[in-house]
């Protein structure tokens, strides 16, 4: 059913800068993209220049059919930009600051749309700076406390601290990880064992309902406190990763509220993430085929 849910990504808004074209980038506006095309009333929550990248970002989000209602724009600070590098599938990011999205507003109007979500997704690059950071936690003050509050961590080279990642951590119920990001928080919180040892002390430490911890072409873990499915991962051509974690992380969201089990939701966010994997760019449109073989798997196995 279209629009059954409301959600929103928070974060940073951006054009990702290649040898030989640009592409709209930021989690917040790929994450809802995605939910979008997977029947949420999805907006990213963002800051753009008042300039002509900011101008072809909204433009670019409109082509997309995505809501701009809550994508502010600043005089006074540029359009983010980052610098993206290709070896193999896989990015490095240069990421320019003192940027729009670094100042991200938190008027009235944001909060009574954090009042009326079933879902938010924030991370820690978009709380680098002291203006977004605030209002973020503003916004996620007024989520009602029965919404997924997902914590997409994306840790970025200089862009995070251990007092960063455990205030969010406080904040989530839902964590997404990769396995170059769980040693930094296994480091910080003196977690020891065992993978499944060290994703149990970090659950247990902070509350959290769900952790989806990914491996890349290896496949990805869900694990609660009552469930645990470990997926192998699909097989496929990866022709470009980036924005497939996002596409991952709006997948599973939907699963989760849609209640479904952990094992389905693993198996629906690896298949739309696969495909995002092995296409160009952070935003192509899923093909109706794949949403409606995954919809079929899941009512076969719930019914």
């Amino acid at each position: 059913m279209k629009n059954e849910f409301t959600v929103a990504g928070i974060g940073e808004l951006v054009w990702d800068i290649f040898p030989t074209q640009k592409r709209l980038g930021g989690a917040p506006a790929n994450f809802a993209f995605h939910c979008n095309g997977l029947g949420a009333e999805a907006f990213p929550v963002s800051c753009v220049g008042a300039d002509p990248l900011g101008r072809q970002l909204l433009d670019e989000l409109e082509c997309l059919e995505v809501n701009t209602d809550y994508v502010f724009e600043s005089p006074q600070y540029p359009t983010g930009t980052v610098e993206v590098a290709l070896k193999g599938s896989k990015p490095t990011y240069t990421i320019r600051e003192a940027v729009a999205w670094d100042h991200i507003p938190c008027p009235p109007e944001l909060k009574v749309l954090a009042g009326r979500l079933d879902a938010v997704c924030f991370g820690s690059l978009s709380q680098r700076s002291g203006e977004s950071r605030g209002s973020i936690r503003s916004f996620l003050r007024n989520v009602p406390p029965t919404a997924l509050k997902i914590y997409d961590i994306n840790l970025r080279a200089a862009f995070f601290s251990k007092q960063l990642i455990e205030d969010s951590l406080r904040i989530a119920t839902v964590l997404k990880l990769s396995d170059e990001e769980l040693p930094e928080l296994a480091n910080y919180f003196s977690f020891t064992g065992t993978l499944m040892d060290q994703l149990e002390q970090l659950r247990a430490c902070f509350g959290l309902d769900v952790i989806a911890y990914t491996r890349g072409a290896e496949g990805s873990l869900l694990m609660s406190d009552k469930e645990v499915d470990d997926f192998p991962g699909l097989e496929g051509e990866a022709v470009d990763s980036v924005g497939a974690g996002d596409s991952f992380t709006a997948a599973m969201c939907m699963g989760l509220l849609k209640g479904w089990s952990l094992q389905d939701v693993n198996l629906f966010a690896s298949e739309v993430s696969t495909f995002v994997c092995m296409q160009r760019g952070a935003t192509p449109e899923l093909p109706h085929d794949l949403i409606n073989k995954v919809s079929a798997k899941i009512a076969e196995i719930t019914q």
